[in-house]
């Protein structure tokens, strides 16, 4: 079935698939519809709503790809095919100008990847992200980025016009930001070179760390402006810990020492020097920020997609995003070594530098944001026990992550919840990020 062969469709079992409306936006051939669809689980429980663009044209569509075709159906008109509006250039365009009617672009291109939404770059000036997953009130990305830019934040892109309909947003176009490539992209190309030359990380030509330095101070401004937009209040470790605790029995699957990590978590109930609750990214990893010419862009504000809404939406500390980005430098090391053909000692201890210098490298720049301090535990073992908490966390939600998506990857963070556990008696190795020491 067509839902199902889509990376935005969250799969559930025996799902009840009903459509609960059906828009005409365009009335010709061909014609552009909108849809949204219920699915629920056959066995009971919460339903996910999806927004579902289809085309429909008396000829099948040759020019699109199997995965794109939802069939065929008799009209007054006749015959028609149906097929992903948002795969085809000219209903796509269509689309674009019900979300924006003020502009009128003539090109479109389709960046590929994404897990819950589709995006179009238009004229490459504008980018259009369409929510396919959608749920009454404000979409977290929206509503985040709205207020950054309303406080003057310019490291986020602002949207320029939003579709909504019955208070859901649908959709949103922003400007398309030029960039050098997204963090993931830099990182791991200044590996390779690493791995090519076999020469310590601090002698190549492609050496990270004072991209990690200025991406640490962004993210710091980052959390800035969000404790500027949004206010801040006392941290709630009983909240946290619950939060934690309920995403490692949605996802352990017996790969897990629940046990032990759920006594982890409890530590946070009582602790008293936790810092503030701010709003937060949620879901930070190199994959979601652009290097532009002078600084970071950060993208996309929905959080993990496999928490519920409402848990996203809780404030949290800065921390938490900050050992977002910490694992997303130890993920891309492994990953890079994994891609390897055989990777000897001396390959796997140039990766453990690389990681440690740019890991060192973001948090001494994360330190230099002196208002980001007031947002942070008081003391230093408060700082980095509680970074070391969300760390595990992270780890955690991404078991659940490749298990769901890229299962012969899950090893990876398994090993990295291992790592974790073991080390839970010490004090992380390190700076801080707010007292950091000097990179060897």
């Amino acid at each position: 079935m067509f839902l199902a062969g889509q990376r935005w469709y969250a799969a559930v079992d025996e799902p009840v698939i009903e459509v609960r409306r059906v828009d005409t936006l365009v009335d010709d051939w061909p014609t552009l519809l909108w849809l949204l669809v219920e699915v629920r689980p056959g066995a009971g429980g919460e339903s996910v709503w999806y927004q579902v663009p289809v085309g429909a044209q008396p000829q099948r569509p040759a020019h699109l790809p199997e995965s794109a075709l939802l069939g065929r159906l008799d009209t007054p008109r006749g015959e028609a095919h149906l097929f992903d509006a948002l795969a085809d250039d000219e209903l796509a365009i269509a689309y674009a100008r019900q979300v924006a009617p003020d502009l009128h672009p003539h090109g479109v291109r389709r960046l590929n990847g994404e897990q819950s939404n589709t995006s179009l770059v238009l004229d490459e000036r504008y980018i259009l992200k369409v929510f396919r997953q959608v749920r009454p009130g404000p979409n977290l990305d929206v509503e985040v980025t709205e207020a950054l830019g309303k406080v003057g934040f310019g490291g986020v892109p602002v949207p320029l016009a939003v579709w909504r309909r019955n208070q859901t947003d649908l959709a949103v176009v922003r400007r398309y930001e030029r960039s050098r490539g997204d963090g993931f992209e830099l990182a791991t190309s200044s590996m390779r070179e690493m791995f090519n030359l076999r020469r310590p990380p601090r002698d190549c030509k492609l050496d990270f760390a004072g991209e990690a330095h200025q991406l640490g101070e962004d993210i710091a401004g980052l959390h800035v402006a969000l404790a500027d937009a949004f206010g801040a209040s006392p941290a709630a470790g009983d909240v946290w810990a619950t939060d934690m605790s309920a995403q490692l029995h949605r996802v352990a699957q017996g790969r897990l020492d629940t046990e032990r990590i759920d006594a982890i978590y409890d530590r946070l109930r009582d602790a008293t020097d936790l810092g503030a609750a701010i709003r937060i990214h949620g879901d930070l990893h190199l994959a979601q920020v652009l290097r532009l010419q002078r600084h970071w862009m950060v993208l996309d504000f929905e959080g993990e997609p496999a928490r519920p809404l409402d848990e996203r939406r809780h404030p949290s500390s800065p921390l938490r995003d900050v050992a977002g980005m910490t694992r997303s430098f130890q993920y891309a090391a492994a990953l890079s070594l994994r891609q390897l053909e055989a990777p000897d000692r001396e390959l796997r201890v140039l990766a453990d530098a690389w990681t440690v210098r740019n890991v060192n490298a973001f948090l001494a720049g994360y330190a230099e944001v002196d208002d980001a301090h007031r947002l942070l535990p008081q003391a230093r073992s408060s700082r980095d026990a509680l970074l070391s908490v969300f760390e595990l966390d992270k780890a955690v939600y991404e078991v659940a992550y490749e298990l769901a998506h890229r299962p012969e990857l899950a090893d990876l963070p398994v090993r990295a919840v291992e790592r974790l556990l073991d080390g839970e008696d010490e004090l992380p190795e390190g700076p801080g990020p707010a007292d950091h020491a000097e990179d060897d």
